[in-house]
């Protein structure tokens, strides 16, 4: 499991905000901790500050395609510049005693796609793990995540490090697909568990029986989904945590036939009562 990922000016302004996403749990564990920047002395002093908060690892993100972390040179923006990647890489890599992995994207465009090149250059400078979205960041989240370049960099005999493979996988069958095929040593999932965190038991279920868990019934995700909204809650307050949940409601309730009237009111109340009430009140009529 990994933080959201944390903005290394943040944490050297000791922003509140950033601060608060470095609070990790035991229950959580393995956890890592995900840091994105584009200036080398600002990673190495955030990849310190993270150190000091004893995770299993540190991530850097370079693969963030949104405009408002590219614009500042991060993220996958970093991708238009492969040495600027390898410095900042390496600035985390000497300033922290933590395993230092790398998340990234193919390239920045298609008549750029580097990740060979990245992979090798990173792996010189200690990386011990890189996860590839297998798209490259002008196709942000569009089309079809294109595997076989990740296959190409685990198949590199240059390529010592284990390369996990990330995009479009949004079942378990999938996940198995994916990874015999393409041979990768593990996979990680983004997208699909927002709103259905089950995924990652299905998944493990199914790689070790071949068979399928049975689907969360509607109690079930009632009561995650009233679990997951008094933790944005608590973590947010309850004007920032009710809006941030707003993008999760169609996710824990897909496939409820005649669920607009309902889903419409989750996202238009605005305090806890009142949502927990629309909550309530989904178990009390189709449980």
């Amino acid at each position: 499991m990994y933080t959201e990922f944390i903005s290394s000016e943040g944490l050297i302004r000791d922003a509140i905000k950033s601060r608060k996403k470095l609070d990790i749990f035991d229950y959580e564990r393995p956890i890592g901790i995900q840091i994105f920047g584009g200036d080398e002395e600002a990673m190495a002093l955030s990849a310190k500050i993270v150190d000091a908060t004893q995770p299993d690892l540190l991530d850097i993100n370079f693969g963030c395609p949104v405009k408002k972390v590219v614009c500042k040179g991060a993220g996958a923006g970093v991708l238009k510049d492969i040495d600027l990647m390898v410095r900042l890489t390496r600035a985390v890599v000497k300033s922290t005693s933590l395993p230092v992995t790398v998340k990234t994207r193919l390239g920045w465009d298609e008549k750029s796609i580097n990740v060979m090149e990245v992979a090798e250059r990173l792996q010189d400078e200690g990386i011990r793990a890189l996860t590839i979205h297998g798209r490259t960041r002008a196709q942000m989240y569009k089309g079809n995540a294109e595997w076989k370049h990740i296959a190409d960099v685990k198949n590199n005999p240059r390529i010592k490090i284990p390369i996990f493979g990330n995009g479009d996988i949004d079942s378990p069958q999938k996940a198995l697909e994916y990874k015999n095929r393409y041979g990768v040593d593990g996979i990680m999932i983004g997208r699909a568990a927002i709103g259905y965190p089950w995924i990652f038991n299905e998944v493990k279920h199914f790689f070790k029986t071949g068979t399928e868990l049975p689907k969360p019934d509607i109690k079930n995700r009632v009561e995650v989904c009233k679990a997951h909204l008094k933790k944005s809650v608590e973590w947010k307050g309850e004007k920032f945590g009710v809006l941030e949940m707003r993008s999760h409601y169609a996710n824990y309730f897909r496939g409820i036939p005649d669920f607009k009237e309902t889903r419409m009111k989750l996202v238009s109340y605005n305090t806890l009562a009142e949502i927990e009430g629309v909550l309530d009140e989904i178990i009390a009529v189709r449980a």
